[in-house]
This record gives structure tokens, sequence and C-alpha cells, in this order.
């Protein structure tokens, strides 16, 4: 049975994103999206050299794990991404790592402003699939798992 592997994940949870050095972040799992999605408090392109580098400041103060540190990417790339309501807009994306019940994994995500939203970072099918179950029921499963342990 393939679903052998396969951890189960509920529908939030509270993860570290060691490239990011950011712990115990708030997410929301998002079966609906392809790609994960992290809120950031400024985003911009800043010239060094004859190179663009991206300088990032993820989530903001309200939110838990929040460090204020910014992080500067080297390689990003630009796309047109249309949100949930329908309006398509360009956002950055980077390639991260998660922790999810003690393992890391590489993921890309993409960077937009998401303040006002519950969520500040929602986790896609491009990280899920093949990896997670996903019961809507529980809460909180690599938390709980890293911190029993």
């Amino acid at each position: 049975m393939e679903s052998a592997n396969k951890k189960i994940i509920g529908r939030k949870d509270l993860v570290s994103f060691p490239g990011f050095e950011l712990e115990h972040v708030p997410v929301k799992i998002d079966s609906g999206a392809y790609s994960s999605s992290m809120h950031c408090e400024s985003i911009e392109i800043i010239e060094f050299g004859e190179k663009e580098q991206l300088r990032v400041v993820f989530l903001d103060p309200s939110i838990s794990g929040y460090t204020g540190k910014e992080v500067v990417f080297d390689s990003f790339k630009v796309k047109v991404v249309k949100s949930s309501n329908g309006i398509a807009q360009e956002r950055f994306f980077v390639k991260g790592t998660i922790r999810l019940f003690g393992e890391t994994y590489e993921t890309v995500f993409s960077l937009t402003e998401r303040t006002g939203l519950r969520n500040p970072i929602l986790l896609g099918r491009r990280l899920l699939n093949k990896r997670f179950l996903i019961d809507t029921s529980k809460t909180n499963c690599s938390y709980k798992y890293e911190n029993t342990n």
C-alpha cells in the first residue's frame, strides 16, 4: 500500500524553516495550492555590483517566530501567479528548507504580502505530494512529533 510510508499531517501546524532561521511558525496545509507561499514584511530587489539580489524580511512582528532578520537571496525567480480570488500578480520565488516530523525538505516558496490573512504560510501540493496524508481533524502533528521524540 502506497500510503504506508506517508506521515499524517493536520490542517495546521507549527514548523521551522532552518535556512531562514525561523522556529515554530504557524502554517496552514493547503492542498488546493500548488506551491507553498510565505508572508513577508518586506521584499525588495537590491543592486550588488552588477547583480541583483532579493532582500526579504519574513513574517511580521505580529506572527510567532518573527525575527526581523533580513535574508538575502542571490538566486530567485519572478513568475505571474493567479491567487485564490482569481487576481494575477507577479511574485518572487525562492528555494528554502522546512523541517517536518524531524526531517528537512527543500522546496520552493512564493513570497507575498499576506497582512490581514489568518495564515502567514501556506504549504502546497508541491511539498506535500507523495510525502504526507492530510487529516483535517488534526493540528500540530509535526510539532507534537518533534517535541515528544
